[in-house]
């Protein structure tokens, strides 16, 4: 049975913000805080004076049996109530909402930002004249003062106290709904004083015929502006609510997975703080170069194909419906092995020869990576299986848009894989290189390109064409991929742009060495190195030396794409697709890698 978990009403805006006062609409937790700068609430404030429509407000009411969420009042709203519930959480809408409020109901200076982002306080004000004359933009005619309530664009302006604004036609944002009382005593300001026929002269009117004006014209916007609000049923799903926030949420701070689940565990046990908590875990897992980009969601992830794992009912799964699923229980139960799980992740990467995160080919794999490598406890259990299972994902470019689907297979299949041999992952079967792809790897921003710099470091290392050192340390961090045929060179040559700027052209460098190349020719500058082992360097960086000191940029090329081939091969277990050949016809023996014949 279809169930209508939406409906869609205009409500009075003076209606809604009673409500925020008074603590029934309420704010879930995991919403952002106040980061409206001064610009954008004069600009509201100014659309709301002309009923210009200002966007929907989405909600969701409260008491769901299958949604609970910890809330908190809007900024600068101070419930009597400690122990109130409110009805309505506002998931789309805080920001015009709270800019609203706070000019509209509170007595109180708004803290925002100026156009320079700095923090300051300021009253908000109408320029009665300003609005009702025509001839100019109504976000001229809000003007908003500091604390000292003194406006000092057009000269000094004193509004410190309530006749200094009758003097100044100059009516606060914070009387619109108590506009009569205000405007009587304005009239009354104007009629008892010496400044009558001034006015008149002034304006052209009486006192009561502008004060009418006003009134009708802009103060009536306020009172009757009505604001369409799309209303979440309490039944609505939580990984609803997710996805429909994201869609809709187009102003403000798209909302994750994270936000809500640390909502729905503050709501369930206010003892337990997910950000806090993750925080703490964040903080020591990032000190890892390799994990300084390690996203909050990850953990999650990993976290899930523990805890749906462990549940005989449930098939292994980390979408986003089952990372909302966790309860507290779950996340303390898991939390410290997943963790330890990307420890192991980090050793192993390592091996791997990645050391950082900007070498780090795949975040998404991430977290099948430290889910395995925790469910398998011995990080020697398994690691040429584990090793080779990482290679098919990162040159078979499975992670690029990996779906959840792809990471539980590889959970539970890698596991089973290497615990009771059974049938090889999915990822591993599925994955193919191309040999034509290594022409295409031009760029850092593929996972392949990071997976031929790592390569190059794997075993004994790529040595450092002036020290010999291998160049595969951490700390090297003058360390960056150059071209070995320098860019000057290939132009000089004719040689194209495809070609010299590929992965087969690139290597491992120091900044130095880089330096010592400069625009030379491969002739040239290894002579000037003058390195006796240079032929042990070049065949550590799988290249030839003979095409080197021979200028022969063709003959390098094709010598060291077979060389990277070879490379890519062994680490997959399988051959590299050549051109020509297809990947049901193509037989290999990789006895020397696996120990066994795979077809």
């Amino acid at each position: 049975m279809n169930i209508k978990i939406f409906a869609s009403d205009q409500y009075i805006l003076q209606v809604l913000l009673e409500d925020i006062k008074t603590g029934e609409i309420q704010l879930p937790d995991f919403q952002r805080g106040w980061v409206w700068d001064d610009y954008h609430i004069r600009s509201l404030l100014a659309s709301v004076s002309q009923a210009f429509p200002i966007g929907s407000v989405l909600t969701l009411e409260t008491g769901g049996t299958g949604v609970s969420f910890k809330s908190r009042p809007i900024e600068e709203v101070d419930i009597k109530d400690d122990d109130k519930v409110p009805g309505t959480l506002i998931l789309d809408g805080q920001q015009r909402l709270t800019a609203l409020f706070q000019t509209l109901m509170s007595d109180k200076a708004v803290t925002t930002k100026n156009s320079q982002g700095r923090k300051t306080c300021r009253f908000y004000y109408l320029d009665m004249e300003a609005c009702i004359r025509g001839g100019i933009e109504r976000e001229e005619a809000i003007l908003s003062t500091g604390v000292d309530q003194l406006q000092r664009s057009d000269g000094k302006i004193d509004l410190s106290s309530t006749e200094k604004q009758y003097a100044n036609n100059m009516f606060p944002t914070h009387k619109i709904f108590e506009s009569p009382k205000w405007m009587s005593a304005y009239q009354e300001y104007w009629k008892s004083n010496s400044r009558k026929e001034e006015f008149s002269r002034r304006f052209g009117t009486k006192v009561e015929d502008f004060s009418q004006r006003f009134d009708d014209e802009v103060i009536k916007c306020f009172r009757l502006y009505s604001v369409p609000v799309i209303r979440l049923a309490k039944e609505t799903p939580r990984e609803a609510i997710c996805l429909i926030f994201e869609k809709v949420n187009t102003r403000g701070v798209t909302l994750t997975v994270f936000e809500l689940l640390t909502a729905t565990f503050a709501a369930s046990d206010p003892e337990f703080r997910l950000r806090e908590d993750w925080g703490e875990r964040g903080k020591r897992l990032k000190k890892h170069l390799v994990l300084e980009k390690l996203e909050s969601t990850s953990f999650l992830r990993a976290l899930t194909l523990f805890s749906t794992n462990a549940d005989p009912n449930s098939p292994v799964s980390c979408t986003r419906r089952e990372i909302l699923r966790l309860k507290v229980s779950d996340y303390n139960d898991w939390a410290n092995r997943v963790e330890e799980g990307f420890n192991r992740a980090v050793r192993f990467l390592h091996s791997q020869k990645i050391f950082n995160a900007r070498d780090l080919p795949y975040q998404t794999q991430l977290a099948p990576l430290a889910a395995i490598l925790a469910d398998l406890g011995d990080p020697a259990v398994g690691s040429e299986k584990i090793a080779r299972w990482y290679w098919c994902g990162v040159f078979g470019e499975m992670y690029g848009a990996a779906t959840d689907t792809r990471l539980a297979n590889d959970f539970s299949e890698v596991t089973a894989w290497v615990e009771d041999d059974a049938g090889e992952p999915r990822t591993i079967q599925e994955a193919n290189f191309h040999e034509n792809r290594l022409l295409e790897l031009r760029t850092r921003s593929s996972a392949a390109y990071k997976g031929v710099h790592a390569l190059l470091m794997r075993k004994e290392g790529c040595r450092d064409f002036l020290t010999g050192v291998p160049i595969e340390l951490p700390t090297c961090d003058d360390i960056d991929i150059h071209h070995i045929f320098p860019k000057t060179w290939c132009e000089e040559h004719k040689i194209g742009k495809d070609r010299y700027n590929s992965i087969i052209n690139k290597t491992a460098l120091s900044k130095r060495t880089n330096q010592k190349i400069g625009g030379k020719a491969p002739s040239q500058y290894l002579q000037d190195i003058k390195q006796d082992s240079m032929e042990e360097i070049l065949a550590s960086h799988r290249i030839s030396a003979d095409a080197l000191r021979s200028d022969d940029f063709s003959a390098f090329f094709e010598e060291r794409k077979e060389e990277l081939l070879k490379a890519i091969e062994k680490v997959m277990g399988k051959p590299v697709i050549r051109e020509g050949e297809s990947s049901k016809t193509v037989f290999w023996n990789i006895d020397h890698v696996m120990g066994k014949r795979i077809i």
